[in-house]
């Protein structure tokens, strides 16, 4: 076979470091672009944040912008100090309980009692449970079952084993009697918050039920649905109700209120909070009648290329200093490509707020029908690009808080050959269900028809789905006496 070289041309699109480095940046939250930030400068030298207080007058290329920090402080919960227990009446099966018994929450009578003052946003539901098992005068045996009962709660306080699994967990020469596990179960459910420690929802709100005063009204209708007929009052079947309770719309009316009124998660209150900061991008206010979007300030980092490796790089140019080149050409494209991603922030949320300001005047049953090529055909930027700048950045407004692609969604036909948004069909449906009769509320055919009353063409199925989206029920569920 014989060998030849050929010569061809042909085009390619190639990506520049710097390209990829600003489509990255540019698909960055507020949070993630400071992670970055906080990557790059521990690694390069060149690059530095100006503080808040420093004196930047002297020096060069500084950005205008200013770094808001978003990490949340959380405050961990108390750790109390172990104790351990003794008790002389038990002999010798005192060795055994000790074993089993949990390190935490058990205390010896005769210690000098520390009660510390519990908070529930800092404190955990099994924290807190043991710290009432330690004001207890039970004795050791009770107390250890009522502590292995705690660990096996719930986030929400219901107990998750079988009172016949918690029984397996105790050594079997210690031969519990299963009227000493219903016993211990009985001391828990007394505990702080009420209703701690059931084995099912009726339970839990019974025992709420039960520790109200015995003169409150339609207590007893309350507690047979909660033992017997949540079912029913779940679908709301209020015929049956009332015959199964023989009693009369008041009574059960009564009755519904009382339960809606209890806590069916007695432990959430101690869970730990998952607190989530956003930091908004871009602001809107009118001024002068016009809608207007700026940037957020507070939510962009100000950075500057370190003046001191800079004049240390201008002074040996000619003694190999590559490696500093290289790393201030970096810094340089970090500094440049930061710009840019706020200003096309800026551009394209302008944008919206100019094709969306009626949103801004009359609320969501305004928004008009928006799709990403419109914004790249306004600010002359490809579809792609539109979506990663409308991706987890936020757009603060009189109206609250918005992620950038709340204003986009598809849209539906109406009489008149227009459209309306998604967005605004379901602000109607949110009316619509508000302004109801409670005792005979819209079904999805209604709202449907209402609709087309309206001008907006919409099948009953669309409505069901918007509906959902909503997380409004359906009409039987919200149905009222």
């Amino acid at each position: 076979m014989k060998q030849s070289l050929q010569l061809k041309l042909s085009q390619h699109l190639a990506l520049t470091p710097q390209l990829q480095q600003s489509i990255r940046l540019l698909q960055l939250s507020s949070l993630e672009l400071n992670q970055e930030l906080e990557q790059f400068i521990e690694n390069n030298p060149l690059l530095e944040r100006i503080e808040p207080n420093q004196d930047t007058g002297s020096e060069e290329e500084a950005t205008p912008f200013t770094l808001v920090s978003q990490e949340a402080t959380t405050t961990p919960a108390d750790e109390r100090s172990e104790a351990s227990s003794q008790e002389d009446s038990f002999g010798d099966d005192q060795d055994i309980w000790n074993e089993v018994s949990p390190s935490h929450g058990i205390r010896d009578d005769n210690d000098e009692p520390d009660y510390p003052q519990q908070d529930a946003g800092t404190t955990s539901l099994r924290d807190h449970l043991n710290w009432q098992l330690n004001l207890t005068q039970l004795p050791l045996r009770d107390r250890t079952i009522v502590s292995l009962m705690i660990d096996a709660l719930s986030d929400d306080g219901y107990l998750t084993q079988s009172l016949e699994e918690i029984a397996e967990m105790l050594p079997t020469e210690l031969e519990i009697d299963p009227l000493e596990i219903e016993t211990a179960l009985k001391h828990l459910q007394n505990f702080d918050p009420l209703g701690v420690g059931a084995r099912n929802l009726g339970e839990c709100l019974s025992l709420q039920i039960e520790a109200l005063p015995p003169e409150t009204p339609y207590r007893n209708i309350a507690l047979r649905i909660a033992q017997q007929h949540l079912e029913q009052l779940a679908s709301r079947d209020y015929n049956k109700l009332k015959k199964l309770l023989q009693c009369d719309d008041d009574g059960l009316r009564g009755a519904q209120h009382l339960i809606v009124g209890l806590n069916p998660r007695p432990g959430a209150d101690f869970a730990a909070a998952d607190t989530r900061y956003v930091v908004a991008d871009v602001i809107v206010k009118k001024i002068k009648g016009m809608w207007i979007a700026s940037l957020n300030r507070e939510a962009m980092p100000k950075l500057r290329v370190n003046r001191m490796y800079a004049d240390i790089l201008s002074r040996n140019r000619e003694s190999g200093g590559q490696q500093l080149a290289s790393q201030l050409q970096e810094a340089r494209w970090m500094v440049k490509n930061i710009e840019q991603r706020f200003d096309t922030i800026l551009r394209v949320s302008q944008a919206i707020v100019d094709r969306q300001k009626h949103f801004f005047e009359h609320g969501e049953v305004a928004m008009r029908p928006l799709v990403l090529r419109e914004i790249a055909e306004e600010v002359g930027l490809h579809e792609s690009t539109i979506s990663r700048v409308t991706t987890q950045k936020y757009m603060l407004t009189p109206r609250g808080i918005f992620e950038l692609k709340y204003f986009f969604g598809s849209h539906v036909a109406t009489e008149t050959g227009g459209a309306c948004s998604a967005t605004a069909i379901r602000a109607l449906i949110k009316q619509l269900v508000a302004a109801e009769n409670s005792k005979k509320p819209l079904s999805d055919t209604q709202i449907a028809e209402i609709l087309s009353q309206q001008g907006i063409v919409v099948a009953r199925r669309t409505v069901a789905k918007y509906r959902e989206a909503l997380q409004i029920p359906a009409v039987t569920l919200r149905k009222s006496l």
